[in-house]
């Protein structure tokens, strides 16, 4: 019974409502677009400070859609998610320098060469791998090769 009622809930929603993040998302953005920080960053990235209201205005819609199931605001929000992944893969797609391939490379799993085989053996990864497999590890990692300057 449960799941009729979520399956007709889910048939009521936009086809690209799976890209609406939780509404908290949107506030902690725009909070984090308003920062000190965040406005130094952008006038040294792009010249000049970023319109940050969209965030908002998405928070907003996101939470009238929560409150009230308002379809209006669930669209206008799916909207702005479809603008800011269109930004995001503007250059993906405006890309001219490299040709897409429709499948991989007919050899894309062939054999490394032996030279490359022979260096892996002595890895640091190799070593524990056949330590483990030998039964030789220990969880004891009392030294460590990282520095933190």
């Amino acid at each position: 019974m449960e799941t009729e009622v979520a399956i007709e809930e889910l048939a009521k929603h936009p086809k690209l409502s799976w890209l609406v993040r939780p509404c908290e998302h949107y506030k902690e953005e725009y909070g984090d677009c308003t920062s000190i920080k965040a406005k130094f960053h952008q006038y040294f990235i792009y010249g000049e400070t970023r319109d940050c209201s969209q965030w908002k205005k998405d928070y907003e819609n996101c939470v009238e859609y929560r409150k009230k199931k308002d379809m209006e605001a669930l669209t206008a929000v799916i909207e702005s998610e479809k603008d800011r992944r269109g930004d995001r893969l503007r250059g993906h797609y405006g890309n001219t320098v490299w040709e897409k391939r429709d499948s991989p490379p007919e050899d894309w799993n062939k054999e490394l060469p032996e030279w490359f085989e022979k260096e892996r053996e002595m890895s640091f990864l190799a070593l524990k791998c056949k330590e483990l497999k030998e039964g030789k590890a220990s969880n004891n990692y009392t030294s460590s090769t990282c520095t933190i300057l």
